[in-house]
């Protein structure tokens, strides 16, 4: 794990079966689940990337500057652009490949449009912030 980050109450980060690799700036939010698959999936996540309330991070690798929504399930094998949001309650299904600068939704979750630089800053990074002022709050 990596300088400046939160695990929020309830988070489970289970790397028992395979590596868990978390960047700088990271927060993970309250009832999150991290995990891998035994000799197949580590998880990566990269610099400034907020995972929200009870998503569900599965063997996967995650660029810098990503916010997964809350309630959204990111499954084996799937890798998430950097500078993209996964909206709350979307499914990547397995093996997906995120692009850059975009946002998914959805069940399967597709991309739904680019992402501006408006929300890059406003929701990704403002996010991001937050989280790094609230944990904070309990030094």
């Amino acid at each position: 794990m990596g300088d400046d980050c939160s695990i929020w109450f309830n988070t489970v980060v289970r790397g028992d079966v395979n590596s868990i690799r978390i960047g700088n700036k990271v927060n993970i939010q309250d009832g999150a689940v991290l995990h891998c698959t035994y000799e197949k999936t580590k998880v990566f996540l990269g610099n400034n990337v907020s995972i929200g309330h009870n998503a569900i991070v599965h063997g996967c690798k995650v660029h810098d500057n990503v916010l997964i929504g809350m309630g959204a399930i990111v499954m084996d094998n799937c890798e998430i652009g950097s500078n993209t949001i996964i909206a709350a309650g979307a499914v990547v299904t397995e093996g997906t490949v995120v692009p850059s600068g975009c946002i998914f939704a959805g069940v399967p979750a597709k991309k739904v449009k680019d992402i501006s630089e408006e929300l890059i800053k406003g929701e990704i990074d403002r996010i991001a912030n937050n989280y790094l002022m609230y944990s904070g709050w309990f030094k």
